[in-house]
């Protein structure tokens, strides 16, 4: 499956904010963001007095990159998720942004089973979950309200699942459309996520205008 695999942390710099990419580093002080404040490459530290506002395309695009970059979505896998959105009734940017956090990657993610969704990712490519008890290893898979998100049976005996539920104390607790029970280590989907449970820095309707130009 193709996806992004180049230092992220120089994604974060380039849009002068933290996108939260690499968990638990993000709220250290090794974060990147915080050390060197200003765009990467050569002529960066120069870059940061020239940025301006800038034109209305380039606030659009970095919109669009910015959603991508978080979710770990590539471009052509987002134009369809736009086109899904589009077709869907409502508010076409809060139709995007439900597509997005129903995919399963980031459903382990919310539910506190990994430290950034690259890692849940991973987590699902390998096998590890399971939806309504079947084992599920696509990242992209949208759960719908009603399912089940478990870790697989086979799984827990590992050393990483094993400590996950002392690790979870200091983890963010699970949003409203979620609910977690770390005893039976499974997670049900609620209901359909809603704009206001993407606690994100991103405005949607820039990219419905930049797909719409």
């Amino acid at each position: 499956m193709a996806r992004y695999t180049g230092p992220v942390c120089k994604l974060c710099r380039r849009d002068g904010e933290k996108l939260f990419l690499k968990g638990a580093r993000c709220l250290s002080a090794k974060c990147s963001v915080e050390r060197r404040a200003y765009p990467p490459g050569q002529h960066g530290k120069d870059a940061q007095f020239r940025r301006g506002r800038g034109s209305d395309y380039s606030l659009q695009l970095r919109e669009k990159q910015k959603a991508r970059r978080v979710y770990g979505v590539l471009e052509r896998q987002f134009r369809r998720y736009f086109s899904e959105a589009l077709r869907r009734p409502g508010l076409t940017g809060s139709n995007l942004l439900t597509i997005l956090e129903s995919r399963l990657d980031n459903v382990v993610y919310r539910l506190g089973w990994a430290d950034s969704r690259a890692h849940a990712r991973q987590i699902v490519q390998h096998g590890h979950i399971a939806v309504n008890g079947r084992r599920t290893n696509i990242p992209s898979y949208l759960v719908r309200p009603d399912d089940v998100v478990a870790i697989r049976e086979q799984s827990r005996s590992r050393q990483y699942f094993k400590e996950l539920r002392a690790y979870m104390e200091d983890r963010p607790q699970a949003p409203e459309w979620l609910s977690v029970n770390m005893g039976a280590m499974e997670g049900t989907v609620l209901r359909v996520p809603e704009r206001r449970d993407v606690d994100l820095p991103l405005n949607e309707q820039l990219i419905v205008e930049y797909y719409s130009r």
